[in-house]
């Protein structure tokens, strides 16, 4: 029961922000293996729920909700053509679970009317190469900074020799 928690917790942390899934994975004991898995599932089902099914009503309604008097040309709405204009679905693809959210990266391609097959398997790529990158990369800092914690400990705690 213990580790339907931890896999349903990654999975869940992955879909709203997905740096959180391999950080708490690798934390509680979860193999790299697993923690990518369930990164990945989590960043994608995302991906699909924010392509398919709720992603223009979703898109509508934070627009009525956070734009009350829609202004086309803003600093952010710059930045995001920019951001478009130079990488692509591709750029967003790979800067989707380092800098976005999942949902905001479907969302900005979804934005650009790229098609959703497109999306879907961009992301996938995506999900897959950063999930495993991430898991292993925290893996080797957890386990270096548990030994290099031990490696202190004795050194602190060990007797002085005495003359």
């Amino acid at each position: 029961m213990e580790d339907i928690i931890k896999y349903f917790t990654v999975f869940l942390l992955s879909m709203i922000k997905f740096v959180g899934g391999p950080l708490f994975g690798i934390k509680v004991g979860m193999s790299v293996l697993q923690t990518a898995l369930f990164t990945s599932l989590g960043m994608m089902t995302s991906v699909i729920l924010f392509t398919t099914f709720l992603g223009d009503g979703f898109h509508s309604w934070v627009m009525r909700l956070f734009n009350r008097n829609p202004r086309l040309f803003t600093k952010k709405n710059r930045k995001k053509v920019r951001m478009w204009r130079a990488y692509g679905l591709r750029g967003v693809a790979f800067l989707t679970p380092l800098i976005l959210s999942p949902i905001g990266g479907t969302m900005l391609a979804n934005s650009f009317g790229e098609s959703k097959k497109k999306i879907i398997l961009y992301m996938l790529i995506s999900a897959v190469c950063w999930a495993f990158t991430m898991s292993f990369a925290f893996w080797a800092l957890n386990t270096v900074g548990e030994h290099w914690a031990l490696d202190l400990k004795a050194f602190f705690s060990h007797p002085r020799a005495s003359n």
